[in-house]
Formats: structure tokens, sequence, C-alpha cells
């Protein structure tokens, strides 16, 4: 094969993109001649990839006429978020009890059913600055709360028996459970607190319904 053909060859190669592995055979003339592509060859090309037999393709297409990546999560009822909850509180005191009781009730809102448990969390505004309440230990009961329903918890605190003016309560701080956006509400018990030695919170807190929980009427 003569240089200039060599060249042809090697550039019409390229232009289609494959790489062709020949053998050379000498004609009568003594010129070489580039053999023939083998049938198998020929046959790989033109065959389509795996399209009849349910190869690979088949199965990129199950994946992608299946459910959505995510589209399971999708379906979880979400966390009750601070705005879509009416927070109130009222007095909740017994006589007869050993100590206070405010009650705070967190009504759903939304529009839509959410996931609530846990611990909130409660801060009490004092002349003496903020006095964060403690957990009283009581199990965490997971609860789905339908649009309209509420679940409420309670604020144990002691009364001022002191005979003194004691810490003077000016307003509650309440956080709903895995959420970070606070209400600020009127404190509806007790004016004051006694004083305490300061060896820890006076003020205690029950998880999402132990303070009872009901449906939309409720």
């Amino acid at each position: 094969m003569s240089a200039s053909r060599r060249k042809a060859f090697l550039v019409s190669v390229a232009l289609v993109g494959g790489t062709l592995l020949m053998t050379a055979c000498q004609d009568t003339d003594g010129n070489a001649a580039p053999s023939a592509p083998s049938a198998a060859a020929d046959d790989k090309a033109a065959t389509p990839p795996a399209a009849s037999d349910g190869g690979g393709d088949k199965g990129s297409a199950e994946q992608g006429s299946g459910a959505p990546a995510g589209s399971k999560d999708g379906n979880k009822v979400e966390k009750c978020r601070t705005n879509g909850l009416k927070i109130t509180a009222t007095d909740a005191t017994i006589d007869g009890d050993g100590e206070n009781t405010v009650a705070v009730e967190l009504r759903n809102t939304s529009g839509k059913d959410c996931a609530i448990s846990g611990y909130a969390g409660v801060d009490l505004k004092t002349n003496q600055g903020a006095l964060s309440a403690k957990r009283s230990g009581e199990p965490v009961v997971p609860a789905i709360l339908k649009n309209g329903e509420m679940t409420a918890f309670g604020i144990h605190y002691p009364e001022n028996k002191s005979g003194g003016s004691g810490v003077r309560i000016t307003g509650l701080v309440v956080t709903p459970p895995d959420e970070t956006n606070p209400v600020t509400l009127k404190w509806p018990g007790a004016a004051t607190l006694p004083v305490t030695d300061g060896s820890g919170s006076p003020v205690k807190i029950g998880p999402m319904g132990s303070a009872g929980q009901g449906g939309a009427g409720s």
C-alpha cells in the first residue's frame, strides 16, 4: 500500500470513530490490498445493544418507571412546626395539689397532619431574668395531630408561701419540640415563685400529651 493510500485510509477510520485491525495480503501484481472486515465484526456493528433480550436497558427502564427516589419519605407525616400550631396557656391548678400547674395547649392549625413528641422548651420571664424549666423525666410518647387536634403538657411550680414578694413572673416562652422558633405568652398562673437557694430550677415540665390529648372539638 502506498504512503498516500495508507494516509487516506487512516483518515477515513478516524472520521467514523472506530479502530480496525486489518491484515494485508499480496495480490498477483504484488500490490497490498486491505482484507475485508470479518463477518463477526459486521454482525456486532449491526446488532442493536441488548434491546430484545431484557438486558441492561430493561433494567434501566425499570428503575426509571418505579417510584421516584425519596417518595416514601415524602409520604411520612412532617413534624409540627411553630407556625402551624396555635399555642395557649391556662391555669390548671387544682385545690389541694402540692404544687401549682399551668397547662400549655398546642393545637394543629397547619391544615394537615403533623407529628409531635418529646419535651418543649419552656422559659419563665421573671424580674430576676429568665428561668428555664426542667424536664420531669416522664417517658415520651410519639403522637400524630390531625388538623384541628391538640395536645398539651403541664408546667409545675411551687406555691409561694414565704409571705414575701418572691420572684415575680412576667411572661412565658414556649418552643415546641424539635423547633427553634419560640412563642411568647402571657403567664396565666400565680404571680410569684418562692425565692430559691440557687440549687436548681423549681419549675418542671412534662412531655407532650402529659396533660391530656384531645380531638378537634377538645
